[in-house]
Order: C-alpha cells, then sequence, then structure tokens
C-alpha cells in the first residue's frame, strides 16, 4: 500500500488536538486539528481513510492517553517494555475507532462537500459514542470536553457532550471546506460558524435549572498520601488520624466533609465503628454530615469501592462501572497472568448492579459518583435528576503528575453544565474542586498539596434536556445530518466541490 499523502501532517494533527484539552485548553485547536483529517479525508478511498484516521488516533490517544503509561508503570510495576507494550496495544486498539470512521465516511458519500459536512463530522461522533461504551468503555478525549472555554459549552445542557463534539466536528468541516472555496463561499462558511456560536450564545440565556434552598457549606478533604503508603497494612489507623486531623479545623463551620476515595483504605464493616467515634464534631457536640471513600465487603467474597455517607442514618452508595485492569481484569481466564505483574491493590472489586438512591447529606439528595464514573454523563443523569447536587469521590494517584487529573477536571466541568448541578471533586492528590452549574471552577486545589477546600454550594433543582432525555437528541440530530448527507450523494453521484 502507497501511504497516501499527507500521512505525516495527519498524524501531526492528531497530536496537535491534545492541547485543547486541559490543562491548556487551548479550544480553536479542536477546529483546526481534525480540519486537516477531514480535509485529507474527503479527497482518497475508504482504505486510505481508514489508514489516516488511524493515525490521527495514533497522535492523539498516543499523545493524549500517555498517562496510562504511568499508571500500569509506576504504580502497576508492569516492566517499562511490557508497560511500553500495553500501552501502544491500547493506543492501536483507541485509534480503530477514528480508522473505521474514515473508512465508512469515505464509503457513504463521493469525496468532496458531502464528506466534508455531513458523513466525516457525523461518524466521527457517533465513533466518540461507540467508544464510549465498547468493551465497558473509554470515554476520553471526546473533542466535545475542548469547548469548555468556548461559548459551544453553552450546549451542554441540551445535547451533551456528544452533541458538543458534533458543532466542533462540523466546524472542523466547515473550515476544511476553505481552501478549496470561492470568496462566496468562504463568505457563506464563516456566516455559518457565526450562526454556531451565536446559537451557541443564546442557548446559554435558556434557564433550566433553579436554586432550591439556601447555601450550604462543604469541605473537602484532599490528604496527598502516597499509594505506596495508602495500602501498606498497618496504615489504616494512622491514615484515619490524619484525615481526622485535617477535619476538625473545619467541622464548626461545615455542613458536609468529604474525604476521597479509599480514603479507610479497608473494610469498612472492620473499621467503620472507630472511624465514627472519632470524626471532629462542632463546639456544641453536633456532627457534619461526612461523605468517606471505604471499602465495603459485606460477606467473605465480595467487595465493593464505596462511599459512606454519614447523616441521620447510615448510607453505602457502591461503585457500579468498574475500571478494567485497575479494579476488575477482563476475560481472566485469558489474562489473569498479568495479575503477576500489575501489583494493584484491591484489583478484583464487585460491581453493584441495583439501583442506589442518593443519600441525604447537608440536609439535600446527593449524586455520588466514584472516581472514572464521572466520565459517563449518561450514567450520572438518573442521579442528578434525584439529586441537589453531585460528588464524585477519586483517587488520581494512579495518574502521578500526568495529563489525566486536568482531564478529569475538563470532564467534571462538562458534567456540571449538563446537569444543571454543583460537582463537588474530592481527590487524594487533586485536583481537589468544587465546580458551578454553569462548568466553571468556583473553587480548587492544587495538585499534590496536603490541604482542605472549603466553599458555599447551592442546591438546585429542575431538570435539563440532557438529563431528561440523555442521548437520545444528539443520536437523532446525528442520524438525520447522516441520513441527508448519504440522500445527497445518491442524487449527485460523483460530484465533487
Amino acid at each position: 500500500m502507497t501511504f497516501p499523502k499527507g500521512s505525516v501532517a495527519v498524524l501531526l494533527a492528531g497530536a496537535l488536538l491534545v492541547p485543547a484539552f486541559a490543562p491548556l485548553e487551548w479550544f480553536p485547536l479542536a477546529f483546526l486539528a481534525p480540519a486537516i483529517l477531514f480535509f485529507r479525508w474527503s479527497k482518497v478511498t475508504p482504505v486510505e481513510a481508514a489508514w489516516l484516521g488511524f493515525l490521527f488516533g495514533l497522535g492523539l490517544f498516543g499523545a493524549g492517553a500517555s498517562w496510562v503509561y504511568v499508571s500500569v508503570h509506576e504504580f502497576g510495576y508492569m516492566p517499562a517494555p511490557m508497560a511500553a507494550f500495553f500501552v501502544f496495544l491500547f493506543v492501536c486498539y483507541l485509534s480503530l475507532f477514528p480508522a473505521m470512521a474514515g473508512w465508512l465516511q469515505a464509503r457513504l458519500a463521493p469525496a468532496g462537500v458531502i464528506r466534508l459536512l455531513f458523513t466525516a463530522p457525523v461518524l466521527w461522533v457517533l465513533f466518540e459514542w461507540l467508544r464510549g461504551w465498547l468493551m465497558t468503555g473509554f470515554p476520553w478525549l471526546h473533542l466535545g470536553y475542548t469547548q469548555t472555554g468556548s461559548p459551544l459549552m453553552h450546549l451542554a445542557p441540551v445535547f451533551g457532550v456528544y452533541g458538543m463534539s458534533f458543532f466542533v466536528a462540523l466546524i472542523a468541516g466547515l473550515l476544511a471546506l476553505l481552501p478549496r472555496s470561492t470568496p462566496v463561499n468562504k463568505l457563506l462558511t464563516a456566516t455559518v460558524i457565526t450562526a454556531i456560536f451565536m446559537g451557541s450564545w443564546f442557548a446559554g440565556r435558556l434557564e433550566f435549572v433553579q436554586p432550591d434552598g439556601k447555601l450550604f457549606r462543604v469541605a473537602l478533604v484532599q490528604a496527598n498520601i502516597p499509594l505506596k503508603e495508602k495500602w501498606q497494612p498497618d496504615a489504616v489507623t494512622h491514615i484515619t488520624r490524619l484525615y481526622q486531623e485535617m477535619s476538625s479545623p473545619v467541622a464548626e463551620q461545615s455542613d458536609l466533609i468529604v474525604w476521597p476515595e479509599g480514603a479507610i483504605p479497608d473494610s469498612w464493616q472492620r473499621h467503620g465503628e472507630l472511624v465514627e467515634r472519632g470524626l471532629p464534631r462542632r463546639a456544641d457536640g453536633s456532627r457534619p454530615d461526612y461523605l468517606l471513600g471505604s471499602i465495603d465487603m459485606p460477606d467473605d467474597v465480595r467487595y465493593f469501592n464505596a462511599a459512606i455517607g454519614l447523616s441521620d442514618k447510615t448510607t453505602i452508595y457502591r461503585k457500579q462501572h468498574l475500571v478494567p485492569f485497575g479494579e476488575f481484569l477482563p476475560f481472566a481466564g485469558i489474562l489473569g497472568w498479568l495479575i503477576d505483574y500489575l501489583h494493584i491493590p484491591m484489583s478484583d472489586f464487585s460491581g453493584w448492579q441495583e439501583a442506589q438512591a442518593p443519600p441525604v447529606l447537608a440536609g439535600h439528595r446527593a449524586g455520588v459518583s466514584i472516581c472514572y464514573e464521572d466520565a459517563f454523563g449518561e450514567e450520572l443523569i438518573a442521579a442528578a435528576a434525584d439529586s441537589a447536587f453531585l460528588v464524585n469521590l477519586s483517587e488520581d494517584a494512579w495518574f502521578g503528575d500526568s495529563l489525566a487529573p486536568h482531564q478529569r477536571l475538563q470532564m467534571a466541568r462538562v458534567r456540571a453544565r449538563e446537569t444543571g448541578r454543583s460537582f463537588l471533586r474530592a481527590a487524594n492528590t487533586g485536583v481537589t474542586a468544587v465546580i458551578a452549574p454553569t462548568g466553571e471552577v468556583s473553587a480548587r486545589l492544587e495538585p499534590f498539596q496536603r490541604s482542605v477546600l472549603t466553599a458555599s454550594v447551592m442546591p438546585m433543582s429542575g431538570l435539563t434536556p440532557y438529563v431528561r432525555y440523555g442521548n437520545i437528541p444528539s443520536l437523532v440530530l446525528l442520524g438525520v445530518w447522516l441520513l441527508v448527507g448519504v440522500m445527497s450523494g445518491r442524487v449527485r453521484p460523483g460530484r465533487e466541490n
């Protein structure tokens, strides 16, 4: 096979997309980088388009998901050559999605305008969506996440992240038209792009949610405990005492104190009573509500990654969506040998399969998630619909000083905007933050600092269109747009720009 023209440029364009995500958030790159790919896609055969899509994916995921190496090598203790090979295979797997999108968009439409404006943008997003659930899902580095600092963020409560991705991809397709457009078409393209941004701005004026009660005070504890210390057999007492000491100065003025994922790195059944007795109280003897990360072991067979809510009564939220290789081993019969290399503590969790009622904390229902679960917006909307605020407990030490904690904060910002709920994020090593319902970060701690973040939070009620309907409006929009493109291509076969 002869490599199609522009292969190197497309590979570099994939890497160029990464600074559009956090921490840099140079969101215009999210239009430019896919535009380079779409421009090349618009003139090549399906096989060549698949190859270019694969190269773009290698650049995007090779740079943007490089933190996987940190997780499996530095903290999973996988030997460096094996870790590099594992990450390479993972990146190749992710790159298959833009490769398949490239092949299919070239199969469905003739070269030229139809590909750029209809099939390429739609299929890019449809394969993002597919990547978000296939094989338990990896909904990372979606185009929509790049728009946290742009007017397109206002589309989140209406269409969710996939709708945002579609309009980013559509703008990229419009930009890809410019090199071969007449002056009149260039003006038309600029007009359409302006209209998209103006429409997004007007969407931001719509109010779907409203305050529901008074502000309450929260304290999020970021203890910054190294993983090597956290999972030592005799570390529970020392770590629990540290969290209690850090919570004591803020107990008087707090309605809710949150400790991160796995703050108590052992069974709640074994240590819970002792932990409760030592929780700091107010001067009048009353106790603020607490949400504590721990391990729930209801029997000798199963254990769950859990969040323990302590208010008028004790509630337990058990994690449902587990992380492959980190919390469970997929295809254990085939890959069981891998456990010998991945020395990850508590790496055989069970996932809870039943519905869980939101706990009442600080007098309001709280939509709880643990770590990776907040990457799945469609899985959070049920809890958001029945909650006044959202809270996520995380252990981001697995990612080290990499891009991942910043990317996760960016995703949480989109979750807040999608649901119209404040989002509290408590992470052992950071980034610990309080996010307003608008998606703006109202308070945060820098990573790898031992500190407590205090803030006021407004409970909210009301449902955004995204919470009401999930991804259905976006998928309908994508289906209609794709159908129009395919039918147009059949009516005018072979016509090019």
